[in-house]
């Protein structure tokens, strides 16, 4: 009887353990988010993206970045115009993104006069024929996802996310490496059915602008045929002081010039 008491006691102590482990990782991840997708009221950047396809052929891509903080965490609104090549040109993306629910995403395409609204399937799709997704450009609801702390290294934390909604995505589960020094998310790699790696996003530059960590130089790979985009982001600065109505229709077709310079 005492050592089935026992036996009760150390299984209850390690539920506990790992009720107490999840939440940990729920933190985690929490800060990281506010950390990589959330710094300032909003902020402005300038984009260049090297797109290689498997057989080394290059592309170039430029463009900017908008983003406005509706709430900390929370709702947020995106802008992305582009300026060169010449036949991308004008090619606006907009976002109004909703944590816990569907995404509003558009996209304007000027050669045809047509703004298309990109389903919520979609978004894990080829952004502009690069290697990242519509959804990496904003960032993944991480509501979407179940946590829990793989390794612990002492400088980085290595954290697994498992879709809640196993359907709805092209990959079995991610793991994230976080860097403790300042929670930015490091490099996240996506995993299919049969465990094997087949996309990667890592972060090979960070600087503190304006007090805040920030990713400046990003890499997407893929794993399984070679093929990768290389995006840097130049000009930041945060606390700039956009206004909610840039983030509209109009603004697809009319970018708002005195903003992207």
């Amino acid at each position: 009887m005492f050592q089935t008491k026992k036996l009760l006691s150390a299984i209850a102590l390690l539920g506990l353990s790992a009720s107490l482990w999840a939440q940990s990782a729920d933190e985690i991840i929490k800060k990281a988010n506010l950390a990589a997708v959330y710094p300032g009221d909003d902020g402005r950047t300038e984009a260049r993206m090297m797109i290689v396809d498997g057989q080394g052929r290059k592309q170039m891509r430029q463009f900017h970045i908008l983003r406005r903080n509706v709430s900390k965490g929370g709702d947020q609104q995106y802008l992305v115009v582009f300026s060169q090549p010449a036949d991308v040109a004008r090619t606006t993306f907009l976002v109004n993104k909703h944590p816990g629910r569907d995404d509003d995403r558009w996209l304007y395409l000027p050669g045809l006069d047509l703004v298309k609204r990109i389903t919520a399937g979609d978004k894990r799709t080829s952004f502009v024929g690069s290697t990242f997704f519509y959804e990496d450009i904003s960032g993944r609801d991480t509501a979407a996802d179940s946590y829990s702390i793989e390794q612990d290294s002492g400088d980085s934390w290595l954290l697994k996310a498992v879709p809640k909604a196993k359907n709805a995505v092209e990959f079995a589960y991610f793991t994230v490496k976080i860097d403790k020094n300042n929670y930015l998310p490091v490099e996240a790699t996506y995993y299919d059915n049969s465990g094997e790696a087949y996309r990667r996003i890592s972060a090979s530059k960070i600087e503190t602008i304006q007090g805040y960590p920030t990713i400046t130089q990003m890499k997407a790979e893929n794993l399984r045929d070679g093929s990768y985009t290389l995006n840097q982001m130049r000009g930041i600065k945060y606390d700039v002081g956009i206004p909610a109505d840039i983030f509209s229709e109009r603004s697809l077709r009319m970018p708002p010039s005195e903003w992207l310079k």
